[in-house]
């Protein structure tokens, strides 16, 4: 088949043209013999009824029939035949019918679209090809069509997908994510840069600032890594996320003992009820350290989970004593240091306080005899009170702890003599110095 526009073959069943794109409309063939062949058999069979014989037509061709009851007779030839009785007529393309002698229509060559109907004109063959040709083209546009859209679509995505990746990489997100892929590979001056440029996109989200102290903490860089959320708390007094990253950076470098003074400098009420379950209360001293006592006393102490403290006036650490009962706060001066640890394991801020327990001193010792003179041989004795001992000496001096210390009665020597004697306790204190004057002449 060729196309009526530009005269390019045609595939079968192929609806458009494959040179110019001209959709091909479908019509009946068409052949100059059919008008003469109708003519013809028109002739023939007018002669054969009148004569019921033979007739020899102009072309030269001979018409043979029979008269019967109804009439009839029969043509022959290259180009078909009719039948009086039936009315048929045969050519290579087709046939046509009618009945009682009614010689019907002529058919027209069709091609390949098969025979035409004598009463109506149609070929029902024709039709149903050409409505499938018409379906197959549909489908065909509509395949196109879906084609069409799905590379439309496709490169709808593409393009989509391209401009989503661009944006992820530029995000706040996507600079925490390249930040961490560097640190990961130790590339430390990318993450700083990565992590540098979140921050400056969102100062008040935390990763930013979590990921510079990492960077900082595998260079063994501690300090520098708290003063980065130092310096971002300081902006951001009221940040509970900053706060909140602060104390993970704490708790995971094992400075718990920091937690408590980072939220003893908080100001904020919001950031201290969000974070409750960190703060760890200091521990309470049941005696007050503003005044001296004059006997020992028994300190307890309560709060937290665990209470760790000293005596000796050093830092008190999870390592020092662990309180489990009342402390003894002996005569002279104690100083106890005291932290608590709550449930999270973070210690809260110390609390020192100095007692001083000073013991009423012991009057001056009882010494007898009493001062006089003697003329027989005397001997002298001390009074010395629990928790103390006396000392004294007879040349006047006063006495110490390095005096002679009395043990027992003491023989009074002849001639005249100045007794001094003091009592000195455990603590060092000394009571008053008694003194007598003895003078003893035996006969």
């Amino acid at each position: 088949m060729k196309c009526m526009n530009c005269g390019a073959e045609i595939p079968e069943e192929q609806l458009i043209c494959p040179e110019c794109g001209q959709e091909i409309q479908i019509v009946p063939d068409y052949n100059p013999l059919d008008d003469v062949l109708a003519a013809q058999i028109k002739g023939a069979v007018s002669e054969t009824l009148v004569s019921g014989g033979k007739s020899r037509p102009k072309d030269g061709r001979y018409q043979t029939g029979k008269t019967g009851k109804n009439g009839g007779g029969r043509a022959s030839g290259r180009t078909g035949y009719v039948s009086q009785k039936t009315g048929h007529v045969s050519q290579r393309t087709g046939y046509v019918s009618g009945r009682t002698g009614q010689t019907g229509k002529v058919p027209q060559r069709t091609g390949r679209t098969g025979r035409v109907d004598g009463r109506t004109g149609r070929n029902p063959q024709a039709e149903r090809e050409q409505r499938r040709r018409q379906a197959e083209k549909k489908k065909m546009l509509a395949k196109k069509k879906r084609i069409r859209r799905l590379i439309i679509l496709s490169v709808i995505a593409i393009i989509g997908i391209v401009i989503g990746v661009v944006w992820y990489q530029n995000s706040y997100t996507g600079q925490i994510k390249q930040g961490e892929r560097y640190l990961a590979a130790k590339e430390y001056d990318q993450a700083l840069a990565k992590f540098e440029k979140a921050v400056r996109k969102d100062k008040k989200r935390s990763e930013a600032y979590t990921g510079l102290a990492n960077v900082y903490t595998a260079q063994d860089n501690l300090d520098k890594a708290e003063q980065v959320f130092k310096d971002a708390i300081a902006e951001q007094s009221s940040n509970t996320e900053l706060y909140r990253a602060a104390i993970t950076f704490y708790m995971d470098t094992e400075q718990e003992d920091k937690v408590s003074v980072l939220l003893d400098e908080c100001e904020s009420e919001k950031v201290l009820e969000e974070l409750k379950n960190y703060v760890s209360e200091a521990p309470e001293f049941s005696l007050d350290d503003s005044d001296a006592f004059d006997d020992v006393q028994e300190l307890e102490l309560t709060g937290g989970k665990e209470i760790y403290y000293t005596v000796d006036d050093t830092e008190p650490t999870t390592s020092s004593t662990k309180y489990a009962g009342p402390i003894q706060i002996p005569e002279g001066e104690t100083i106890v240091r005291a932290i608590s640890v709550n449930s999270k394991g973070i210690p809260s801020l110390e609390v020192k306080k100095t007692y001083t327990v000073e013991l009423p001193v012991a009057d001056a010792p009882a010494v007898t005899p009493s001062t006089g003179q003697y003329e027989s041989a005397q001997t002298i004795t001390v009074q010395v009170p629990e928790g103390y001992k006396a000392y004294y000496t007879m040349d006047n001096s006063t006495p110490t702890a390095s005096s002679s210390e009395y043990t027992g009665p003491i023989e009074m020597p002849e001639g005249n003599t100045i007794l001094s004697v003091v009592l000195i306790n455990d603590k060092g204190k000394a009571s008053g110095i008694t003194k007598r004057n003895y003078e003893l002449i035996l006969e």
